[in-house]
């Protein structure tokens, strides 16, 4: 069995997956169906001043689907609700397993701490939501993705100062 993508509605994967899953049992299918993934993480995405916990997709709209290509199987897919199709369409070309391998990986290593939702740039305008530093605005001067943390320039006293804060501690002020 090989792994194909199918294009599906942006925001339907999840419900794709569960209807073509269901589908495979209801026709006995099984033993040309395995895996069915929808690449995604999670993330901390901060609105209002609060963290909240979302799933972000690696490939929003499609869908990873490990199975034996035949004409029923090839039907069975495209004839499910909110699929657009396969890519490469009436020829689907299999995604190379190191691919599947490397996307796997993704999966897995983003279990260890949700990151952040935001990323942030040098110069990006940004407002402090938590700490000494709440309701000041300032701008990013360097970031540090690998610890979540950034060097935000905030005017104290009239005196630009130099303050490192948590991604979680700022937000991206958007014009």
């Amino acid at each position: 069995m090989k792994y194909y993508i199918v294009q599906a509605y942006s925001g339907f994967e999840n419900k794709v997956k569960a209807s073509l899953q269901e589908r495979i049992r209801n026709n006995a299918m099984d033993q040309y169906f395995g895996e069915i993934l929808v690449p995604s993480e999670n993330v901390t995405a901060t609105r209002g001043g609060k963290q909240r916990l979302e799933s972000r997709k690696f490939y929003p709209g499609y869908v990873f689907v490990q199975m034996e290509m035949n004409d029923t199987t090839w039907h069975m897919v495209k004839d499910t609700p909110k699929v657009t199709g396969f890519l490469g369409d009436q020829n689907p070309t299999p995604v190379p397993q190191k691919e599947v391998d490397t996307i796997k990986r993704q999966i897995e290593g983003t279990g260890i701490a949700p990151r952040p939702k935001v990323n942030f740039e040098v110069n990006d305008q940004v407002k402090v939501v938590d700490g000494a530093f709440a309701n000041f605005t300032g701008v990013v001067e360097d970031v540090r993705p690998e610890r979540q943390k950034i060097k935000v320039l905030v005017t104290i006293f009239g005196r630009p100062t130099a303050v490192e804060l948590g991604y979680n501690q700022v937000e991206k002020i958007t014009a």
